[in-house]
């Protein structure tokens, strides 16, 4: 599948997806900080780190437009 040209709809849904884990990412960074149950922390810690990753992994693809060079 050819993935270098992005129809407008689906460029725009790709930072819709951004956004949206962006703000979790927030959400889940800052009530980290402020959680006093140790499974809950580590569980928020660990949406902190996916979330970062997915975040890479889709700037990466918006940049990149699937060029698998």
């Amino acid at each position: 599948m050819d993935t270098q040209y992005l129809a407008p709809h689906e460029t725009y849904e790709l930072h819709e997806l951004l956004t949206f884990k962006n703000t979790c990412l927030t959400k889940s960074a800052t009530m980290s900080k402020l959680i006093q149950d140790p499974e809950l922390k580590a569980i928020l810690e660990q949406d902190v780190t996916k979330s970062k990753q997915q975040i890479q992994r889709i700037q990466e693809f918006i940049t990149n437009r699937g060029d698998n060079s």
